[in-house]
């Protein structure tokens, strides 16, 4: 029986640097590195720790990969759906002021800024899923959506807010 907290000690640190450097998303990181040590509880034995935990790390990171890759065509297909209901609706039904499309595409660009899972989050939650359903989809656990809706809430916050302030200072520059 090997010891998870010494296992935790020993590696955590290591293992965060690597899925970092990899995920290029400390947060992500951190979650992966979270699943990876409640494995290890669940395993009898590890005969060589570190290459184990590696192993496993990889695998979520690659099945990881493999879910967004998936859930990203089913997004492709509902927002085609959605195009595809606009171009049925009258014209006037679609008919935006400049000011109103022009913050629409900001929070658009903002939203697309996000990493999958972040916008995979928020988009759930505004179409009324509960956490333990956001968690099952992203396949994460329930008590990390929190921490992934605020991440994703801020700096989706963030870059919509960097994205005005730029239009402005443009704006501002035309006019001068």
């Amino acid at each position: 029986m090997h010891d998870t907290e010494r296992l935790f000690r020993e590696y955590h640190a290591m293992l965060v640097r690597y899925l970092t450097r990899r995920l290029g998303d400390r947060d992500w990181a951190e979650e992966v590195a979270q699943e990876t040590f409640v494995r290890a509880l669940r395993q009898e034995s590890i005969v060589n720790e570190r290459s184990w935990i590696f192993a496993v790390a990889n695998n979520l990171v690659r099945d990881d990969a493999r879910r967004v890759s998936r859930q990203r065509r089913q997004l492709e297909l509902m927002a085609a759906e959605v195009r595809e209901e606009e171009q049925g609706q009258p014209e006037e039904t679609r008919e935006l002021t400049p000011e109103m499309a022009q913050q629409s595409a900001d929070a658009r660009r903002a939203l697309e800024t996000l990493a999958e899972r972040d916008r995979q989050a928020l988009l759930m939650k505004e179409e009324g899923l509960d956490y333990g359903e956001i968690a099952e989809v992203l396949g994460i656990e329930k008590s990390s959506v929190g921490t992934t809706l605020s991440r994703a809430r801020r700096r989706l916050a963030e870059t919509y807010e960097a994205l005005q302030d730029e239009r402005r200072r443009r704006g501002q520059h035309a006019a001068s």
